[in-house]
């Protein structure tokens, strides 16, 4: 009879624990600080080719005369807007109605122009309204300068549509005053904006050129509004609000919820625990 010998008994030996908690654990945060590095993402389901809305570019008036106060009208909802507000110029409050327009537009994607002495894209045409929104807080009267360049304004707010899908396309051009800067003509502005079928909805505020505010609306097949006040600069929002809907087309405009704060928290919470099991022994 052959003789076997086993020489690691103690591998056999039921009190060893091959897997033990602390271990698990480990392999576990491990494997979750990895998820996390890949930030995963929550993505809509919802089909953006359904979802309908209009493109919009809000061209905001930032020249000198938009410092001037006195446009404000005793209502209680401004009042409170701007209750810590010792001087309450022209455009805070346009400023204040466009953040306010711009939150309402559940299902239209909305960039903004800045204009004075010149215009710039101060945001791309986007569906992330909340990033428009805080975009806005940055503007400054001056920060274009301190002249009106109406025609730049327009030809600046074309181009932000270069990449636009929808079907209708929208300028809403804010003034307080008349056309004295820039390189571009309004003329030639409107010239660009009825070549790529967009309407300009005109807003004169203030000491705006009512005739040429009319004018450029008429052209490129928008309206044009006069506001004396802020309650009627709100009325003028609200019934640009009821233009017809169009569908957009983009894969921009799913809604992402990234994930990876919960994956990570869930990660610290096990390392503390480990931790904590670890200075117990």
């Amino acid at each position: 009879m052959k003789q076997r010998y086993f020489v690691h008994l103690h591998l056999l030996s039921s009190g060893r624990r091959y897997l033990k908690v602390e271990s698990i654990l480990k392999v576990l945060i491990f494997i979750l600080l990895l998820i996390t590095l890949t930030s995963p993402i929550q993505v809509d389901k919802t089909n953006p080719n359904n979802r309908f809305g209009k493109d919009i570019v809000l061209a905001l008036d930032g020249s000198g005369s938009m410092n001037a106060s006195g446009f404000l009208k005793d209502d209680e909802a401004f009042d409170q807007a701007f209750k810590d507000s010792l001087h309450v110029s022209r455009f805070d409050l346009s400023k204040y109605l466009a953040k306010e327009f711009i939150k309402k537009r559940l299902n239209d994607n909305v960039g903004v122009v800045l204009y004075g002495d010149f215009a710039f894209i101060a945001s791309p045409i986007t569906y992330e309204k909340n990033v428009v929104v805080e975009m806005l807080e940055y503007l400054t009267q001056g920060m274009a300068g301190q002249n009106t360049a109406i025609g730049e304004a327009i030809a600046i707010s074309v181009r932000a549509f270069k990449h636009s899908k929808a079907k209708n396309k929208v300028i809403i051009l804010l003034s307080d005053g008349e056309h004295n800067s820039g390189r571009v003509s309004p003329k030639d502005g409107v010239a660009l904006a009825i070549e790529q079928n967009i309407k300009i909805y005109t807003i004169a505020i203030g000491e705006a050129d009512s005739a040429l505010m009319k004018h450029i609306a008429q052209e490129s097949g928008g309206e044009f509004f006069s506001a004396k006040n802020a309650t009627e600069l709100q009325t003028i929002y609200e019934e640009i609000d009821a233009l017809e809907s169009s569908k957009i087309k983009s894969s921009q405009y799913k809604i992402k919820n990234y994930l990876y704060q919960s994956v990570l928290l869930i990660a610290i919470a096990l390392l503390l625990y480990l931790i904590f099991r670890e200075s117990k022994r």
